[in-house]
């Protein structure tokens, strides 16, 4: 070993007398310039080297765990514990029973590029492995504590390492399990502004809790176990694929899961998909898996989404967790450093064949209706036995020599009648002067008459001076009740209402941990939650602004809008759920709205401090110009 670590600062110093060397004998001008000038371009240090990598691969604890996850797989561990302390800032700490290294290899492993899984450039078009870039344990090391205990089954004796910051500090045989076992502690201690700008500790956990998952789904076969602060959330025994999503999400998914598998030349697809009255408002039980290696692809999501359409409920996503296997020169999933954005040579004929598949397997379980257009259509109408036929019609009797308009006396009448019409309409024309008076002073202002129209449950329009207004319902229900909700976190002054029978439900252990982030705000809102076990949450309490509205539908699309609210970052936590649970609670698109709901919502948008958006920044008001109509209209 020795030997090993004077070779590698020998070829250091090698690369950096010819370095010297070539910039010496590079003349693009006159030498005694350049001689005179001090040379600028150097070589990055290696923990300086590493640590720019580690910013790429090692991005929060999370990211510690998925690679040291996918390296125990790779060693062909059959058991993978994983035990983690304060949500990854203290301790990450994964031990399987796998292969084990050498000394040399366990010492060759921190260095970059150093990888067992590739060895020349065509092995990049045949990857089965998970990690591949040699990368992992070198970026770990730059920006972290790590102690590896390792042993190879065959041998008596194992090995530590030690390293701070890319520095090694102790090497030597030692006695430990066979395989590896990897301790991060202080994760980007020496990098003060990476570890600052770390989440909450319910955040963090949430991620790696969603990493875990995927690695678990992709490989049933392996003994899984989490630990966080010494309390067990997963422990999971080996079995096949639906057993393991129960494992992970659980028993309640059991009845919800269909078949789904299809076979073709180009692609292979199996897995289950969720039946669509059991979908979620909430996004966490989406994956996609392409040689049991998870990826986001949000092409082939809709793929899933256009099979299920027609047949979900509004505003959810469908269950899924499919897998594809394919040849691996044909996919690339080397383009970026996290390696789940993988590109497929041929997408629009894998997007054709997946939609299908979801269909197929929809259809053969009587989820989508069919039609048979073979079978004779028949239908019995009941006659009423009294029935005695159509009756004639009542006869009318005509006076052709009638003319309304002959005679004096029909004359006058007609002209009283327009008379009466002229004057109904040429009396109150004050009333009409008064109210465009009143419009001069504000053109948002309506007429004296207010007038609502609702445009396919979605738009309330009304005349103004300038033409017409239009206003989402929806956006505009958002608003006012963002800043309802805002001040109540502001005062604490809402009013819960107590459950007579308390709902209780199991949740993905992900969504667990962001309830708890964000309790606080929950319970000034009026929500009482309470968490009897890892992956349950009981609702004691609901808003009582909420009304009938199912609390825990509520709580599901909360937690969904308060994961895609995009805020400044100085934005607080306060604000973010005022604005989720205003998401959660606004009127839905499609309902109908008679003409007081329509004047109240007019009413209190425009008493608000910021009509003219919703929370989320997007437009709630705009006005069609009465020259923009008569354009539309030439």
């Amino acid at each position: 070993m020795q030997i090993y670590l004077y070779l590698q600062e020998v070829q250091k110093s090698v690369l950096s007398i010819l370095t010297h060397l070539y910039y010496n004998d590079y003349e693009p001008f006159d030498r005694n310039t350049y001689s005179q000038m001090p040379d600028i371009i150097k070589l990055l240090p290696d923990s300086v080297a590493n640590q720019i990598a580690a910013g790429e691969v090692i991005q929060r604890p999370a990211s510690v765990v998925k690679e040291l996850m996918e390296n125990s797989v790779d060693a062909g561990a059959e058991n993978i514990k994983v035990i983690i302390k304060d949500s990854g800032r203290t301790l990450i700490q994964v031990i399987d029973d796998g292969t084990g290294m050498s000394e040399t290899d366990a010492r060759l492993s921190f260095e970059r590029h150093a990888t067992s899984k590739i060895s020349s450039a065509n092995d990049l078009f045949a990857i089965r492995t998970k990690g591949f870039r040699g990368e992992a344990l070198a970026s770990i090391a730059a920006v972290a504590m790590v102690e590896l205990k390792t042993r190879k089954r065959e041998e008596d004796s194992g090995t530590i390492i030690i390293i701070n910051g890319s520095k090694v500090e102790l090497q030597e045989p030692c006695s430990c399990p066979a395989g590896s076992g990897f301790a991060v502690k202080n994760l980007f201690y020496n990098i003060p502004a990476r570890r600052k700008f770390l989440k909450s500790d319910n955040t963090e956990m949430r991620h790696i809790i969603t990493e875990f998952q995927k690695i678990a789904l992709a490989h049933p076969g392996i003994r899984f176990s989490l630990h966080h602060n010494d309390n067990e959330i997963y422990n999971l025994g080996t079995g096949n694929l639906r057993q393991r999503i129960i494992g992970i999400f659980g028993r309640q998914i059991n009845n919800d899961l269909i078949t789904l598998e299809t076979s073709t030349t180009l692609i292979t697809i199996k897995g289950f998909i969720g039946k669509p009255e059991n979908a979620r408002r909430t996004y966490g039980e989406q994956f996609f898996f392409v040689n049991n290696r998870f990826m986001k692809h949000p092409y082939f999501h809709k793929a899933v989404v256009e099979a299920y359409q027609n047949i979900l409920p509004p505003e959810s996503v469908p269950s899924y967790f499919i897998f594809m296997e394919t040849d691996p020169a044909s996919i690339d999933i080397n383009i970026h450093p996290t390696k789940t954005e993988i590109k497929f040579e041929d997408e629009r004929a894998i997007w054709q064949i997946l939609m299908a598949s979801v269909k197929e397997a929809l259809g053969r379980f009587n989820i989508v209706p069919s039609i048979d257009f073979e079978g004779e259509a028949f239908i019995d109408i009941p006659v009423s036995s009294s029935f005695k036929g159509i009756p004639e019609p009542p006869p009318i009797e005509l006076d052709p020599s009638y003319d309304p308009f002959a005679g004096e006396d029909r004359l006058t009448d007609h002209n009283r009648l327009i008379e009466k019409f002229e004057r109904e309409n040429i009396s109150g024309w004050e009333r009409l002067y008064t109210a465009l008076g009143r419009e001069e002073e504000s053109s948002l202002r309506i007429e004296t008459e207010r007038r609502f129209f609702q445009i396919k449950g979605k738009y309330i329009v009304c005349p103004v001076r300038s033409g017409l207004m239009i206003i989402d319902q929806k956006r505009a229900h958002e608003r006012i009740l963002f800043e309802k909700f805002l001040a109540y976190l502001n005062n604490n002054a809402s009013i819960s209402q107590t459950e007579l029978y308390p709902v209780t439900t199991q949740m993905n252990p992900a969504d667990i941990y962001l309830l708890k982030e964000i309790l606080i705000e929950l319970e000034l809102l009026g929500f009482r939650l309470e968490f009897p076990e890892n992956s349950t949450v009981t609702i004691t309490a609901r808003p009582s602004d909420i009304g009938s509205a199912d609390p825990l539908m509520m709580l599901e699309i909360l937690l969904e809008e308060y994961k895609n609210t995009q805020t400044d970052p100085s934005t607080d936590a306060k604000e973010k759920v005022a604005a989720a649970m205003a998401c959660a609670s606004a009127i839905p698109y499609g309902k109908t709205l008679v003409k007081n709901e329509m004047e109240d919502l007019f009413d209190t948008l425009f008493s608000c401090k910021s009509p003219n958006y919703s929370p989320k920044g997007k437009p709630v008001i705009n006005i069609l110009t009465l020259e923009e109509i008569d354009k539309r209209l030439r």
